[in-house]
């Protein structure tokens, strides 16, 4: 198939990377210039897929002006990490939005690997006008660079990535924020905070939409982890913690 990548970054360029493998692949990019890629969108047409791999606060606008180089046979999906935002516009081309559930704490060109989707999940948010021969094709890429496909709906996939990726970086931020005026405690930190604190190191652009974009959510899950910290310490620790020590066991084989 031929496919095209629109914006090079760690997981764009991971995609270009993966299925340049596969099938001829166009990425439109302009910093990254490579064999395959320029800042052209005309050389998009006739893809079968494309995968729009921008900044979230861009992607509306990627997809408007997708409708001046595609026909109505290419698919298109975005990786935004939000969902419901996307899902509401019909467009000439066949869209259907996708977040792929990887990453590393690093972005850019220079730090995109075609194995960074191995073994991943990748939650794809069918539309009411989605042909299901049209997810089909899709779900093939998607597996050629080793990821399984996980269907949902815009809103619990938003409600869900609150949960384990947007409130972590924010708690992780916060954690950091808590050292900022104790130097011992600076001192002392050492590889369980380094690990705990990672996702404070986020690409701050893509950590803002976020915060902005999916804020409510995100304070739902604050609540809740408030709760929780206050069950876990008023509870019979031991019990608790070897429970919770437990489910993260089995979430993880």
């Amino acid at each position: 198939m031929k496919i095209g990548v629109i914006g090079l970054g760690l997981i764009g360029g991971s995609i270009f990377k993966g299925l340049s493998m596969l099938h001829e692949v166009t990425g439109v990019s302009r910093s990254v210039k490579e064999h395959g890629v320029s800042g052209d969108y005309s050389t998009l047409k006739g893809c079968d897929v494309v995968f729009v791999c921008t900044p979230m606060n861009k992607t509306l606008e990627i997809l408007d002006k997708l409708e001046n180089y595609l026909d109505e046979r290419t698919i298109v999906t975005d990786v935004c990490s939000l969902k419901e935002f996307v899902s509401h516009k019909s467009y000439k081309f066949k869209f259907i939005p996708s977040h792929p559930m990887a990453g590393t704490e690093h972005n850019g060109w220079e730090h995109s690997f075609p194995e960074l989707f191995k073994g991943a999940a990748w939650a794809v948010t069918l539309k009411d006008d989605t042909d299901i021969k049209d997810f089909e094709v899709l779900k093939s890429v998607i597996n050629d660079l080793g990821a399984e496909t996980i269907m949902t709906t815009p809103r619990e996939h938003d409600k869900a990535v609150a949960l384990i990726s947007h409130a972590p970086m924010l708690v992780a931020q916060a954690l950091c924020k808590n050292i900022e005026n104790n130097e011992l405690a600076q001192k002392l930190a050492s590889s369980g905070f380094r690990d705990t604190t990672r996702l404070a190191l986020s690409n701050i652009e893509m950590a803002n939409d976020m915060i902005v974009m999916n804020n409510e959510n995100i304070k739902d899950v604050v609540s809740l982890l408030n709760n929780n910290i206050e069950a876990i310490l008023d509870s019979d620790y031991k019990k608790t913690a070897d429970e919770i020590k437990g489910f993260r066991q089995k979430l993880y084989t």
